[in-house]
């Protein structure tokens, strides 16, 4: 059902406009790029000074007052543009194995940000003039930190073809990850043809 509607998704004329368009796609990927780097960081200003690796001198809130505004407008620009990437070519994206690790990291990140600021961030005046801040706090940091620089690496390694569904034979666990719908005669053919190119040995189904 999900192949079925990214399939209809991506044949739509909008969706193949935007995807051939010779300015407007450039111009929505560099958009977000630069957007990326905006949230991201000033959200790692403000992980290093939750992990007390810099800025530990300045109040917390100093950051969420003077970064956030920031950092909200680069997460609205960057979710918008990433949208419209995907729509562009979705069941490319789909299939895409550095897309889905990419997906989950989000989530993650999702989750990790909706925890600081629905509990930790609740008790901020009772440390944030403190050069060490709570462990929960100092944790949140580090999966941030880690989170983000997935994310930001899967989101690169998006853009090459490695591991796609087109490429056979590979690994198992590649296409189960990638939700690959290979058959396996498919895999057998791509295989031999492979083999034939490789090493000039003809293979055939009598095994001649």
């Amino acid at each position: 059902m999900i192949h079925e509607f990214l399939e209809w998704l991506g044949s739509t004329e909008w969706s193949v406009r935007l995807l051939e368009s010779y300015y407007v796609w450039p111009l929505m990927e560099s958009t977000h790029v630069l957007t990326l780097a905006l949230f991201v960081g000033t959200a790692v200003m403000m992980d290093l000074r939750l992990v007390g690796f810099a800025f530990r001198g300045v109040p917390v809130s100093a950051f969420t007052h003077r970064l956030l505004p920031w950092t909200r407008l680069g997460f609205a620009i960057m979710l918008v543009t990433g949208l419209l990437l995907f729509y562009s070519s979705p069941l490319r994206y789909y299939y895409n194995l550095f897309f889905r690790i990419k997906v989950i990291l989000l989530i993650v990140a999702g989750f990790n940000i909706w925890w600081f600021h629905s509990r930790i961030h609740r008790s901020l005046e009772e440390w944030e003039n403190e050069f060490r801040a709570p462990r929960a706090a100092r944790m949140a940091g580090v999966v941030s930190l880690v989170v983000w620089t997935g994310v930001v690496f899967s989101g690169r390694l998006v853009a090459y073809n490695w591991f796609d569904c087109d490429i056979q034979p590979q690994p198992d666990w590649v296409n189960w990850a990638a939700g690959c719908r290979i058959e396996p005669d498919e895999v057998a053919q791509e295989g031999a043809t492979l083999l034939e190119v490789t090493t000039g040995i003809s293979v055939t189904s009598e095994g001649s």
